[in-house]
């Protein structure tokens, strides 16, 4: 496998010490195993981050990165992230999924990504590769349809809401002329770097704890993380790619009593970890409860995270990755068991337990 290029001799990485940003982070100096090599000239990266939070890197990484610390929510500090940034590649990835409150929904993934697009113009930078979600679209209307970039907006809740005005702000510079945009659609993603609510899912797992709605036999598009970064590489690259929106997701959706036995599975046959085999079987009509329930608490400002999760589990969320297959050369290579090996070693070389 050769060297990647993102013909750029500066990267900007908003999110630096997320899930998602550490990944990419980790991409750009190390290359992804099961694609490619580090590129040959790497390129100068800099991350903006929050004041109380860290980069997750190996030391040698670690010490290569321009840490800018700041908020995207105030202009000033992406200015500085984008001083002296011209010709150079932007990743967006900072985003809130499970906020303390509603309105940081709009503060953080409406406001913020004008901020740093605004910031990113001003300074000359050529292409923003803007991370958005499934959620924009809401579910699928039946179980065999999959989202495709022609599918209409249908948004879920606040946060698919604050997704679908970051995309349309997004189209607003591209229109311009002032940017290159390329919006990056990612479904649930997976892989090391986790936060702690997918390793509390793996510890239901093992404990007989985890939900199942049904049948379980919802589908839902999901993503190894390492295929996500290579699909947001091929974004920053490709020249067909500027103005265009894309799906990135494993070849296949999953339902939820796959992902549940695989990683069972996992747990028992190679991680020693003595499973339950249990499951907390659930009506549909549950899921239907939360998502009233859910609908209510966040008209009222306030938000749930479990209530939030179980409202989703009788709905099929499933997309096609084929247009990023034919204009990027896309092609996942990770998919849900290896993955989930993957996630689980992490989790465990890391804390040394679930």
């Amino acid at each position: 496998m050769g060297p990647f290029e993102l013909a750029a001799d500066r990267v900007l990485v908003t999110g630096g010490s997320g899930w998602l940003g550490t990944a990419l982070l980790q991409a750009l100096f190390a290359g992804l195993p099961d694609y490619d090599g580090p590129p040959e000239k790497l390129p100068e990266v800099r991350a903006l981050l929050l004041p109380d939070e860290a980069l997750r890197l190996p030391e040698n990484m670690t010490t290569r990165v321009g840490v800018v610390r700041g908020d995207i929510r105030s202009r000033a500090d992406c200015d500085r992230l984008c001083e002296g940034a011209s010709g150079s590649v932007l990743f967006h990835t900072a985003g809130v999924i499970h906020p303390a409150r509603i309105r940081d929904f709009h503060d953080v993934n409406v406001r913020g990504t004008k901020n740093i697009l605004d910031a990113a113009v001003e300074a000359g930078v050529r292409r923003a590769v803007i991370v958005s979600s499934n959620s924009p679209f809401g579910s699928n209307p039946h179980p065999d349809h999959r989202f495709d970039e022609e599918s209409a907006y249908n948004p879920y809740m606040q946060y698919g809401r604050s997704k679908m005005l970051m995309e349309q702000v997004a189209r607003e510079f591209r229109e311009a002329g002032s940017l290159e945009v390329v919006i990056v659609r990612a479904p649930w993603f997976y892989g090391p770097f986790q936060p702690a609510r997918q390793t509390l899912f793996f510890r239901m797992i093992r404990d007989g704890r985890a939900p199942l709605v049904g049948d379980g036999g919802w589908c839902r598009s999901m993503t190894y993380v390492d295929n996500l970064c290579h699909g947001l590489l091929l974004a920053a690259a490709s020249e067909r790619a500027s103005g265009e929106a894309y799906w990135i997701a494993d070849a296949r959706p999953y339902s939820m009593r796959e992902v549940i036995d695989v990683v069972e599975h996992l747990l028992e046959s190679e991680f020693d970890q003595r499973c339950s085999h249990g499951r907390l079987r659930l009506p549909g009509l549950a899921s239907d409860v939360a998502r009233g329930a859910d609908w209510a608490l966040q008209h009222l400002g306030l938000y749930n995270q479990k209530i939030h999760v179980l409202s989703e589990m009788n709905l099929a969320i499933a997309c096609s990755i084929e247009k990023a297959r034919d204009e990027l050369g896309y092609e996942p290579r990770i998919a849900l068991e290896e993955g989930m090996r993957r996630s689980l070693a992490y989790v465990l070389d890391t804390q040394g337990a679930l």
